[in-house]
């Protein structure tokens, strides 16, 4: 039923022992135990791009802590209530919480494939899945400090790779066994402490992640090292190498993204610095088109009114002031004694000779003198 899991795991553990095997040898122990390890490397390699992704995504719940705090107060007497404003909040950012456990959910189907291939190397089997059978005679030479791949503390060793509970102790296999089983629990626990340390606030509120972070930094490392006794040593090898991986990925991962986040605030400071008025600068502010003088036209610049003006090329005439004289001509502008209609008076001579004019010819007993 799972032969679309068993087939691929064999298949990559078939590859990675034909490369090792003509290094080492084909019955050699080392050669299958690194054929088991580069598995893990093979299938973590794959699985390097979405643990990059979410790791950016849980980066991004960082952005709405306020509104998670909101919730927070808000729904403190209502955990349920919590959760589903917590989900939906999320939803809307596109955040998933519990993708940060991907990798780990992703091993466990790995996990169960290899173990049910190395079951399968029994000399009673023809072929297991793409092993043929003297890849099963050469497992089953295969020792590592004189115990087989397939040995485990506890367990029944009359078929190879047919690990039962009810087993007889076999304590050949302790002094491989044991610290496999302890290496492999430590790494198991600060590989889940590192990524709890780096969760983002959003995900540590989430109480589902909360639950998924407990089992997977106390009750998986546990679970190694009661377990262990039943594993056999390719599984302890699997186990150790997976958070091997996950340690050195982890260190890896979250530095990058750090140092890039510090080179984006470096860069956002030092436009902020640009654009900032130097010290004693007066800010200038661009004027708006038509906002000069009141009538559509810009302000006159400085450059325009420190030029000097032109002199006009033509003498204009100018227009007389409110009771100035008239100059026409070669007239002088003053009437002849006793004239009235002088060319001056015609063309709009001062009222000083229009009077004296009249004066002149109103005067009793004098008459005008005609002219000759």
């Amino acid at each position: 039923m799972l032969n679309f899991i068993y087939y691929p795991v064999s298949a990559i553990l078939w590859f990675w022992h034909k490369v090792f095997g003509f290094v080492f040898g084909a019955d050699n122990g080392f050669a299958w135990a690194l054929s088991v390890i580069f598995l893990v490397f093979t299938l973590r390699a794959l699985l390097f791009k979405p643990f990059v992704s979410q790791v950016r995504s849980m980066r991004k719940m960082q952005e709405f802590q306020p509104q998670i705090k909101k919730l927070q107060e808000k729904y403190k007497n209502d955990r349920q209530k919590l959760a589903e404003e917590m989900q939906k909040l999320q939803k809307e950012h596109g955040v998933n919480p519990l993708g940060g456990c991907l990798p780990v959910l992703v091993q466990v189907p790995v996990f169960i494939g290899l173990f049910h291939v190395l079951r399968g190397f029994r000399l009673d089997y023809a072929y297991n899945y793409v092993f043929s059978y003297a890849d099963i005679v050469s497992f089953d030479n295969a020792t590592i400090f004189g115990a087989k791949l397939s040995d485990a503390i506890s367990g029944n060793l009359a078929a190879v790779g047919s690990f039962s509970l009810g087993g007889s102790f076999n304590a050949h296999v302790i002094p491989v066994a044991l610290p496999l089983m302890i290496i492999a629990s430590v790494a198991t626990h600060f590989t889940a402490r590192v990524s709890a340390a780096h969760q983002s606030p959003a995900a540590a509120a989430n109480p589902q992640a909360a639950i998924m972070q407990k089992l997977t930094m106390w009750l998986f490392p546990l679970g190694v090292l009661v377990f262990g006794v039943f594993f056999p040593i390719a599984i302890l090898l699997y186990w150790l190498s997976n958070n091997s991986w996950t340690l050195a990925q982890q260190y890896f991962v979250y530095s990058r993204i750090a140092k890039e986040e510090q080179a984006q605030r470096e860069v956002a400071a030092a436009q902020r610095d640009l654009l900032a008025p130097k010290p004693g600068q007066k800010p200038t502010r661009p004027a708006a088109n038509g906002a000069g003088n009141g009538h559509g036209q810009a302000a006159p610049t400085d450059e325009s009114s420190d030029a000097p003006s032109e002199a006009p090329t033509e003498s204009a005439p100018s227009t007389p002031r409110p009771g100035a004289r008239p100059v026409t001509g070669k007239s002088s502008g003053r009437a002849a004694p006793g004239k009235v209609n002088s060319p001056a008076a015609k063309n709009g001579g001062a009222p000083k000779n229009r009077g004296n004019a009249q004066v002149a010819s109103s005067r009793p007993g004098k008459k005008s003198k005609k002219r000759r």
